[in-house]
């Protein structure tokens, strides 16, 4: 690869490191990219002033110009495209519309367009904030973009089989951490109290509800934190919650203070097409996890191994109680969970793989 250089052009919802999702499918593997004779350039459809209100209730006007100014930057690069080699699209071109951007991009310039993502966007779905947006999606178009695609690349092997029934050339491709520098900060299973933790963004706060009558049950008998992790507050009636506004600066250092990590979800069709990064990060940092079984969870996730699955209270109940009860089960979950990332889900595992997308 040193001896060809190659120029990528990724194609991005959001401006760079501030997007879990862009920064850990995309932006983790820059300086290899680099290192391997690639160059690489970002361009993001929402800029940094429309990411400031972009996820905030109200601000209509700022949201239309931030979408309006997302399509103007995007037909400026249709003109500058011809530089680029390979070009990397997360989900779409734009966040509504018809993929008439991709349509150009495949048809008319001849790019090789490989296409990620890492949930299931052809689902409906539309934020609390964004509900005026709604009507303007168009989840449908995910499958004539995978049906242009020179590659398609996918966070699970839902999402794969779903892309397969469209383009032969899909790769799986997890969502990694990098576990030499970043999530390498080992919990300290030998506490006083515990801190069991959850971390995500404000649209899978809702799951959190499934598991507070559980937790609230816990804290009659047991005394711990809670720790929730997000870019917004909680609505929980849960003693000894502690909320932490994430920023990509702390989400590593305060996690590392949890001993427990949960992820709950429901079980559907979006919820099969989660790459549990939740779960990557808990195992990364040595928490053992407790988890629903519902997709790429029950793969994570190793019964008895490096975690738990749970599906009725009563499970979530004693999974959470053993591992309260035990910090050497904790420890030892602890240590096999991060064995695992190293090994499936981590920056030094999954290089060649993302590699060989441009290829």
């Amino acid at each position: 690869m040193k001896s060809n250089p190659k120029h990528l052009l990724f194609i991005v919802q959001y401006p760079e490191n501030v997007s879990p999702s862009q920064r850990f499918r995309f932006e983790l593997y820059n300086e290899v990219l680099i290192k391997n004779g690639f160059t690489v350039t970002t361009h993001s459809f929402i800029d940094q002033a429309g990411y400031a209100v972009i996820f905030k209730n109200g601000f209509f006007l700022q949201k239309a110009w931030a979408v309006t100014k997302g399509f103007l930057r995007r037909v400026k690069l249709l003109f500058n495209m011809k530089q680029y080699d390979y070009v990397l699209l997360e989900c779409g071109a734009a966040p509504v519309g018809p993929p008439v951007l991709e349509w150009i991009m495949v048809k008319w310039l001849k790019k090789k367009l490989i296409y990620d993502f890492d949930g299931a966007i052809w689902v409906p779905q539309v934020s609390e904030m964004n509900r005026l947006y709604g009507f303007l999606k168009n989840p449908g178009k995910t499958v004539s973009i995978t049906q242009w695609a020179y590659k398609v690349s996918c966070g699970n092997e839902f999402l794969c089989n779903y892309a397969r029934q469209y383009n032969k050339n899909v790769v799986y491709n997890p969502t990694c951490v990098d576990t030499e520098n970043h999530h390498n900060i080992p919990s300290e299973q030998d506490v006083e109290k515990v801190t069991i933790g959850w971390t995500g963004s404000f649209s899978t706060l809702q799951y959190l509800k499934l598991v507070e009558p559980v937790l609230q049950k816990l804290q009659a008998v047991y005394d711990f934190n809670f720790k929730v992790i997000c870019n917004q507050q909680p609505e929980l009636n849960i003693k000894n919650l502690q909320y932490v506004e994430w920023t990509a600066e702390n989400e590593v250092t305060e996690l590392a203070t949890c001993q427990i990590g949960l992820m709950p979800l429901t079980q559907d069709e979006w919820s099969e097409g989660k790459c549990g990064f939740k779960l990557i990060q808990y195992l990364a940092l040595e928490i053992p996890a407790v988890a629903s079984p519902v997709g790429v969870n029950k793969k994570i996730i190793e019964e008895g191994v490096n975690g738990f699955l749970c599906e009725t209270d009563n499970d979530w109940y004693t999974a959470i109680e053993k591992l309260l009860q035990n910090a050497a089960l904790r420890k030892q979950f602890g240590t096999a969970g991060r064995k695992k990332i190293i090994e499936q889900y981590s920056l030094l595992s999954n290089s060649n793989n993302f590699l060989q997308l441009f290829s």
